[in-house]
């Protein structure tokens, strides 16, 4: 076993390669041989420094065309079974993931984990809206929250269209999950002067099956679900800097293979793991 003050910076960049590649903190700890406790305080310190770093360099960005979404998970239970004395604590239960996305780069430069209420809306729009440089084209779903969110934040400075689906229910057996099929589709304008033809929440969407597939603890039916609240926000903070900085993006490949933080000017190489293990020091 290794005691965290005594792990080398190779063990860190591995430790965290690991988790950014979907793998549980449980096996990771098994592969790594090294103690859960070891795996767990690497993530909390690990993902505070992302966030904290991202937060810093992710502004002034010059993007015209962002697209938002938010993705459901849990922590500790579902909201069904959250015990009595806890319901309604944040935290505990059904948490979302707001999320935007640069159509053009790819880069995610914000997030936030709430509820799916227009407050929480608020925020991470204003955080948004803070990090940008020029007037955007804004797509999302036809959640209710951005109709009274996104007039008050960007105060009318803003090209803003929903994508908006329609779906029927498919029948499953009891406690099987399966996704409702979608039937149709179409866009609406709400504020602005929105280009239709460049409306679309795809690359959103696409980010959402990224987050399932290299965070463990939002797959599916999973039995690797957060059980605190801290550890969920630094695997999401962790899982953004590996994605935004550490990985080169399937489509941005010209004139070289690039990450999102390269396509929009924020690095000038792919980070490594043990560069991202770095910013704890």
């Amino acid at each position: 076993m290794f005691i965290m003050n005594r792990l080398s910076i190779e063990r860190r960049a591995q430790i965290i390669a690991m988790l950014t590649e979907g793998n549980s903190m449980r096996a990771t700890a098994r592969m790594a041989g090294c103690s859960f406790n070891t795996v767990s305080k690497l993530l909390l310190d690990v993902g505070a420094a992302c966030t904290e770093y991202q937060d810093r360099t992710l502004r002034d960005l010059h993007c015209t065309e962002v697209q938002c979404d938010e993705i459901w998970s849990f922590v500790g239970s579902k909201a069904k079974n959250v015990p009595e004395d806890r319901k309604g604590e944040f935290g505990v239960g059904d948490v979302w993931c707001w999320v935007a996305i640069d159509a053009e780069s790819k880069l995610v430069p914000s997030w936030l984990l709430g509820e799916r209420k227009t407050g929480d809306c608020i925020a991470f729009l204003d955080d948004l809206r803070d990090r940008l440089r020029y007037r955007i084209q804004l797509s999302t779903d036809a959640h209710a929250s951005y109709k009274g969110a996104v007039g008050l934040v960007f105060a009318g400075d803003v090209d803003w269209a929903q994508v908006i689906k329609e779906y029927k229910s498919t029948n499953v057996a009891p406690g099987r999950y399966s996704p409702p099929a979608c039937t149709g589709m179409h866009v609406r304008a709400q504020l602005g002067n929105p280009d239709l033809t460049k409306t679309s929440t795809i690359y959103i969407e696409r980010q959402n099956l990224t987050m399932r597939m290299n965070m463990r603890r939002f797959t599916r039916l999973t039995n690797a679900f957060s059980k605190k609240l801290e550890s969920h926000a630094a695997a999401v903070a962790l899982h953004f800097m590996h994605y935004n900085f550490g990985r080169p993006h399937t489509t941005l490949k010209n004139p070289y293979p690039r990450t999102p933080a390269m396509a929009a000017g924020f690095a000038d190489h792919v980070w490594t793991p043990a560069e991202i293990a770095q910013l704890a020091d």
